[in-house]
Protein backbone atom coordinates (compact mmCIF):
# COMPACT_ATOMS: atom_id res chain seq x y z
CA UNK A 1 0.00 0.00 0.00
CA UNK A 2 1.24 3.74 -0.97
CA UNK A 3 1.19 6.65 1.28
CA UNK A 4 -1.84 8.59 1.41
CA UNK A 5 0.45 11.61 1.65
CA UNK A 6 3.12 11.65 -0.71
CA UNK A 7 1.37 8.97 -2.84
CA UNK A 8 5.31 7.41 -4.07
CA UNK A 9 6.25 5.16 -1.05
CA UNK A 10 5.21 2.31 0.55
CA UNK A 11 3.35 2.88 3.88
CA UNK A 12 4.94 1.35 6.84
CA UNK A 13 2.95 3.48 9.53
CA UNK A 14 -0.37 2.78 9.82
CA UNK A 15 -2.52 5.03 12.56
CA UNK A 16 -6.23 3.94 13.60
CA UNK A 17 -7.81 7.11 15.05
CA UNK A 18 -11.37 6.72 17.16
CA UNK A 19 -12.95 10.58 17.34
CA UNK A 20 -16.28 11.11 18.75
CA UNK A 21 -17.33 7.46 17.63
CA UNK A 22 -16.03 8.00 14.23
CA UNK A 23 -12.73 5.42 13.54
CA UNK A 24 -10.86 7.44 10.96
CA UNK A 25 -7.15 5.39 9.34
CA UNK A 26 -4.11 7.10 7.73
CA UNK A 27 -1.47 4.78 5.96
CA UNK A 28 2.38 7.01 5.99
CA UNK A 29 5.63 6.43 4.59
CA UNK A 30 8.16 6.65 7.42
CA UNK A 31 8.79 10.29 6.05
CA UNK A 32 5.73 11.58 5.85
CA UNK A 33 4.90 9.79 9.67
CA UNK A 34 7.94 11.95 11.15
CA UNK A 35 6.99 14.86 9.06
CA UNK A 36 3.36 14.68 10.31
CA UNK A 37 4.31 14.49 13.92
CA UNK A 38 4.08 10.62 14.29
CA UNK A 39 6.93 9.23 14.73
CA UNK A 40 6.28 8.99 18.43
CA UNK A 41 2.94 7.52 18.66
CA UNK A 42 3.46 6.38 22.59
CA UNK A 43 4.81 9.59 23.78
CA UNK A 44 1.00 10.95 25.45
CA UNK A 45 0.99 7.82 27.13
CA UNK A 46 4.40 7.53 28.73
CA UNK A 47 5.09 4.54 27.64
CA UNK A 48 8.68 2.72 26.74
CA UNK A 49 7.92 0.19 24.83
CA UNK A 50 11.46 -0.91 23.90
CA UNK A 51 12.33 -0.62 27.94
CA UNK A 52 9.29 -2.20 29.19
CA UNK A 53 11.08 -6.00 29.21
CA UNK A 54 14.46 -4.15 29.71
CA UNK A 55 13.03 -3.19 32.85
CA UNK A 56 14.42 -6.30 34.59
CA UNK A 57 18.07 -5.21 33.63
CA UNK A 58 18.42 -1.81 33.98
CA UNK A 59 18.95 -1.55 37.76
CA UNK A 60 22.22 -3.55 36.82
CA UNK A 61 23.47 -0.74 34.30
CA UNK A 62 26.65 -0.03 35.24
CA UNK A 63 28.06 3.90 35.39
CA UNK A 64 31.06 3.30 33.02
CA UNK A 65 32.07 5.96 30.66
CA UNK A 66 31.23 4.97 26.64
CA UNK A 67 35.38 4.21 25.71
CA UNK A 68 35.83 1.27 28.45
CA UNK A 69 31.75 -0.03 27.77
CA UNK A 70 32.11 -3.77 27.26
CA UNK A 71 31.29 -4.89 23.73
CA UNK A 72 29.72 -8.67 22.33
CA UNK A 73 32.65 -9.83 20.20
CA UNK A 74 30.16 -11.31 17.71
CA UNK A 75 27.25 -8.67 17.79
CA UNK A 76 28.99 -5.38 19.33
CA UNK A 77 26.47 -5.20 21.57
CA UNK A 78 26.83 -3.52 24.53
CA UNK A 79 24.83 -4.82 28.53
CA UNK A 80 22.91 -0.94 28.21
CA UNK A 81 21.95 -2.24 24.76
CA UNK A 82 20.47 -5.40 25.97
CA UNK A 83 18.98 -3.72 29.31
CA UNK A 84 17.05 -1.03 27.04
CA UNK A 85 15.98 -3.74 24.32
CA UNK A 86 15.32 -6.38 26.88
CA UNK A 87 16.98 -8.70 24.50
CA UNK A 88 20.13 -9.89 23.45
CA UNK A 89 22.04 -9.07 20.35
CA UNK A 90 23.00 -12.95 20.05
CA UNK A 91 24.19 -16.28 21.88
CA UNK A 92 27.66 -14.87 22.34
CA UNK A 93 26.17 -11.82 24.33
CA UNK A 94 25.19 -14.55 27.08
CA UNK A 95 28.86 -15.59 27.85
CA UNK A 96 30.20 -11.97 27.33
CA UNK A 97 27.77 -10.40 30.11
CA UNK A 98 27.12 -13.60 32.23
CA UNK A 99 27.76 -12.26 35.50
CA UNK A 100 25.34 -8.99 34.59
CA UNK A 101 23.00 -10.95 33.40
CA UNK A 102 22.99 -13.95 36.03
CA UNK A 103 20.82 -11.74 38.85
CA UNK A 104 18.48 -10.77 35.94
CA UNK A 105 17.81 -14.35 34.56
CA UNK A 106 17.39 -15.24 38.42
CA UNK A 107 15.01 -12.62 39.14
CA UNK A 108 12.53 -13.28 36.06
CA UNK A 109 12.68 -16.92 35.88
CA UNK A 110 14.15 -18.28 40.02
CA UNK A 111 16.33 -20.76 38.93
CA UNK A 112 19.50 -20.96 35.94
CA UNK A 113 20.10 -24.88 35.86
CA UNK A 114 17.57 -26.90 34.37
CA UNK A 115 16.16 -29.57 36.88
CA UNK A 116 13.78 -31.82 34.40
CA UNK A 117 10.76 -32.80 34.73
CA UNK A 118 9.50 -36.03 36.68
CA UNK A 119 6.53 -37.41 35.91
CA UNK A 120 3.68 -36.96 38.16
CA UNK A 121 2.63 -39.56 40.85
CA UNK A 122 6.91 -40.81 41.08
CA UNK A 123 9.59 -39.64 43.06
CA UNK A 124 12.77 -37.82 41.75
CA UNK A 125 14.62 -40.87 43.16
CA UNK A 126 13.01 -43.23 41.51
CA UNK A 127 13.50 -41.79 37.96
CA UNK A 128 16.73 -40.50 38.54
CA UNK A 129 19.97 -43.08 39.42
CA UNK A 130 22.23 -41.55 41.77
CA UNK A 131 24.81 -39.72 40.15
CA UNK A 132 28.05 -41.26 42.32
CA UNK A 133 26.56 -44.66 41.66
CA UNK A 134 27.19 -44.06 37.63
CA UNK A 135 30.72 -45.06 37.41
CA UNK A 136 29.99 -48.16 39.41
CA UNK A 137 27.30 -49.07 37.15
CA UNK A 138 29.12 -48.46 33.98
CA UNK A 139 31.85 -51.07 35.10
CA UNK A 140 29.03 -53.62 36.34
CA UNK A 141 27.58 -52.89 32.89
CA UNK A 142 30.80 -53.99 31.28
CA UNK A 143 31.19 -57.22 33.34
CA UNK A 144 27.59 -58.23 32.64
CA UNK A 145 28.40 -57.97 29.01
CA UNK A 146 31.75 -60.54 29.31
CA UNK A 147 29.41 -62.99 31.39
CA UNK A 148 27.03 -62.99 28.78
CA UNK A 149 30.16 -63.22 26.13
CA UNK A 150 31.17 -66.15 27.94
CA UNK A 151 27.52 -67.61 28.12
CA UNK A 152 28.12 -67.46 32.40
CA UNK A 153 24.38 -66.07 32.33
CA UNK A 154 24.14 -67.17 36.44
CA UNK A 155 26.75 -64.37 36.77
CA UNK A 156 25.06 -62.30 34.13
CA UNK A 157 21.36 -62.15 36.17
CA UNK A 158 23.28 -61.64 39.71
CA UNK A 159 25.20 -58.47 38.25
CA UNK A 160 21.75 -57.21 36.73
CA UNK A 161 20.42 -57.44 39.40
CA UNK A 162 23.24 -55.17 41.17
CA UNK A 163 22.56 -52.57 38.63
CA UNK A 164 18.48 -52.60 39.03
CA UNK A 165 19.58 -51.51 42.47
CA UNK A 166 21.58 -49.30 41.94
CA UNK A 167 19.41 -47.45 39.68
CA UNK A 168 16.51 -47.60 41.98
CA UNK A 169 14.42 -50.15 39.89
CA UNK A 170 13.78 -52.79 41.93
CA UNK A 171 11.41 -50.65 43.70
CA UNK A 172 7.66 -51.92 43.92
Amino acid sequence: MLCQNCGKNEAGTHIKQIINGEMSELHLCRECAIHLGYNDVFSGFNVNLPGLFGSFLNDMLPSVSPEKTERCPRCGSTFSDIAGEGKAGCSECYKTFYDKLLPSIRRMHGETRYQGKISAGREASAEIPDAGNADKIRELREAMDKAVAAQNFEEAAKIRDEIKALEGGDRQ
